[in-house]
Parts: structure tokens; C-alpha cells; sequence
């Protein structure tokens, strides 16, 4: 796999950063997650990494991490700022011990600034980098999609693009750095062109009342007879008068004009059929009419089977829906972790603590001073 070789340390934290360490785990670097609960079932993303569970709090501990890092290409922290110089593990010491290491700081609001050691979460910076004002109904508040955009797109992604951008310059200088990641302007920067569009004929009304954001009939989603919805998006002339023919609607009719009135017209003859006689409709056409998959059907669908968009029920060890790592690459395609075979706690600390020279009555002794936590105590 592309980044086999590759060695991380990932302290784990919220969704972000499991998210970066998942994506560096899946393209196949060695990525060990040094926890501080043995069982940790809040992180759903550790599937395919290494997990060493350390009592931070003390110094023998703080020294294994040291004596892992120094042999590490890359360390992941999501802590506000000052934590990890408090556990004695700051980058001045890590880079010290390893001027190799990228030490990538994944927080919401970066190193400095007058939020730096506020608490907070993805609606929060999303709300800051300005793009939340930009999303929702023009009769609704601004809504956030979830917590995909600063957490994931603008968080853990971001991070991730940072940390292989100082690999490669490390290819030049032989020296590693410190990635400063805040999640309020990886928001922004994956909204740029949201901003830099804003004189472009899509904009220039109010919050959803553009043809991007709800204000366009010909840009939205319907519900069908069946209670269900198509995704409609015929922005260019020639894809909406194809909707209209499959709509059985006069191919003729102006695309931009009695837009309420036109909204409910469609309105109506989507709920004249269910979504899939609608499908049947419009699989042969290029109108821009697609389906809302919910989460039970998209591993099912065709085209969904064709790509290889989600992993394969059989190959998990769950049932639980699994995406496919993304982009596909030709040569050395990655794999997702969750089609890993689970391994216990124990083996992952031996070979985790073997690689820097521990033993097994080494191991039994750190957990006895309480410096390893395992669930159960291990046999000499």
C-alpha cells in the first residue's frame, strides 16, 4: 500500500482525529493509538491500527511514549494547547529526541489566538469560519450538516493533507515539523470557494434563496409517493428541459422564472409516482435525477456494487456499513481497516513495547506499577 512503512503515534481524542489516523491507517502506515482505557468502544475508527493504553499520569509512561516516538515518522494530538508539554511530550522534547517527526496538532481553534484553550465542537467552528451563515432553508436558522465539515472535511482530512505535505518536504530537508491544524480555518479553507464565487450568478440573494442552497426548483430534493426523495439537479439548460420531458411537463417552459409556482408544480408530479418508477424514468436520461439512498440501500445499489463503494458485509467484522477508502489508486490501492482481524490487547502491547526493547517481565512489571493497562492481567 502507498504509505506502507510509514509509522504513527495517534492520541486518541473525538472524531477528528481517529478520522486522520484512519485515513493514514487504511492507505497502510502503521498507526498505534496510545490510549488511556484499554476498552475504548467511543472510538469507531480503530479498526486496522495498533492500541497501547498508558496511565499518562505517570513518568515510566511518558517514557515508553518517548522511546516509541523517537523511531516514529509521524505523532497526532487533538489536546488543546499546553497538554501535551504538561505530560512532558511537547514538540520541543519530541523533535529534540526525533527532528524527523512531523507533530501534527489537530485542535479546534489552533496553537494560538484568543480561542486557543476554549472548548468546542464542529457547530462551533464552522460557525466562526463563516460558512454556517451560508447553510440552510431561507425560512430555517443556519444548519450544519452534521458534523462532517469541521470535524471530518475541514478537520481530520485537512490534517491528514498537512501531514503528508511536511513528508514530502521532509523527502528534501531530512527535517520534520510541527503541522498547527485548527478546525475552524480547515472549515474555511474547504469553503473557498463558497467565498470566492460569491460574484458568480449562483449567489447574491439571501441564504437559500440561491440556486445552490434551496432556492432553485431545479436544484433540490422531492418527495415521492412512497414517502421517499430524488435528488434533482439540472443546473444547465440542456439537463433541465430533459427533466421536464421525464416529468411529462411541456419541454418549453422557462427554467428561470415563476420559481414558487414552478417548485410546486414539481412538487406534485414527484408525488404522483414512487421513487422507483421515477428511477425507471430517468435511468436513461441525463437530467441530473438521482436517488436519496438511505443507509440500508446504498450497499445494495448497483452502481454502488459496481464501484466497491462500501466494504463487503463478508469481509468485516461486523455488520456494520463500512465506506471504502477513497481515491482508488491503481497500483497500491488501500484497505479499509475494519476488514482487519481484531487482535487483543495484549498481543498489540507486545509487539508495540517489543519494538523498543521491552519483554514480556518488563511488560508484566509496568503493568503491575500500573503504568500499562490492560483488562486482565497478564501471565508471565
Amino acid at each position: 500500500m502507498a504509505l506502507k512503512g510509514l509509522k504513527v503515534i495517534e492520541f486518541v481524542g473525538l472524531a477528528p482525529g481517529p478520522f486522520c489516523g484512519m485515513l493514514l491507517a487504511d492507505f497502510g502506515a502503521t498507526v498505534t493509538r496510545i490510549d488511556m482505557n484499554p476498552r475504548n468502544s467511543l472510538d469507531v475508527l480503530q479498526g486496522g491500527k495498533r492500541s497501547l493504553a498508558l496511565n499518562l499520569k505517570q513518568p515510566k509512561a511518558i517514557n515508553v511514549v518517548r522511546s516509541l516516538c523517537r523511531s516514529s515518522d509521524v505523532l497526532i494530538e487533538p489536546f488543546r494547547p499546553g497538554v501535551m508539554e504538561k505530560f512532558g511530550l511537547g514538540p520541543t522534547v519530541l523533535l529534540s529526541d526525533n527532528p524527523r517527526l512531523v507533530y501534527a496538532r489537530l485542535t479546534g481553534f489552533g496553537q494560538t489566538g484568543t480561542h486557543a484553550a476554549r472548548a468546542g465542537h464542529d457547530l462551533n467552528y464552522v460557525a466562526l469560519s463563516g460558512v454556517l451563515s451560508m447553510l440552510g432553508r431561507k425560512e430555517n436558522k443556519p444548519t450544519a450538516p452534521i458534523n462532517l465539515l469541521a470535524d471530518f472535511a475541514g478537520g481530520g482530512l485537512m490534517c491528514a493533507f498537512g501531514i503528508l505535505a511536511a513528508l514530502v518536504e521532509r523527502h528534501h530537508s531530512g527535517k520534520g515539523q510541527i503541522v498547527d491544524h485548527a478546525m475552524v480555518e480547515g472549515a474555511a479553507y474547504v469553503g473557498s470557494w463558497l467565498y470566492r464565487s460569491q460574484s458568480l450568478p449562483v449567489w447574491g440573494k439571501a441564504r437559500g434563496e440561491n440556486i445552490l442552497d434551496g432556492g432553485a426548483h431545479f436544484y433540490d430534493t422531492y418527495e415521492t409517493k412512497d414517502g421517499k426523495f430524488v435528488s434533482v439537479g439540472a443546473i444547465e439548460n440542456k439537463f433541465y428541459r430533459l427533466l421536464l420531458e421525464g416529468l411529462g411537463l411541456d419541454p418549453d417552459l422557462p427554467q428561470f422564472e415563476e420559481e414558487e409556482q414552478r417548485r410546486q408544480l414539481f412538487e406534485t408530479t414527484f408525488r404522483t409516482k414512487t421513487r422507483d418508477e421515477w428511477m425507471e424514468i430517468f435511468n436513461g436520461k441525463d437530467a441530473c435525477v438521482f436517488p436519496v439512498l438511505t443507509p440500508d440501500e446504498v450497499e445494495t445499489y448497483k452502481h454502488n456494487r459496481e464501484r466497491n463503494v462500501f466494504v463487503d458485509y463478508r469481509q468485516s467484522e461486523s455488520d456494520v456499513l463500512v465506506p471504502t477508502p477513497a481515491p482508488k489508486l491503481s497500483r497500491t490501492p488501500a484497505r479499509s481497516g475494519a476488514t482487519a482481524v481484531e487482535r487483543g490487547e495484549l498481543e498489540m502491547a507486545e509487539e508495540i513495547l517489543g519494538e523498543i526493547g521491552i519483554d514480556r517481565e518488563e511488560l508484566v512489571k509496568l503493568y503491575e506499577d500500573d503504568i500499562l493497562l490492560l483488562s486482565n492481567r497478564p501471565k508471565m
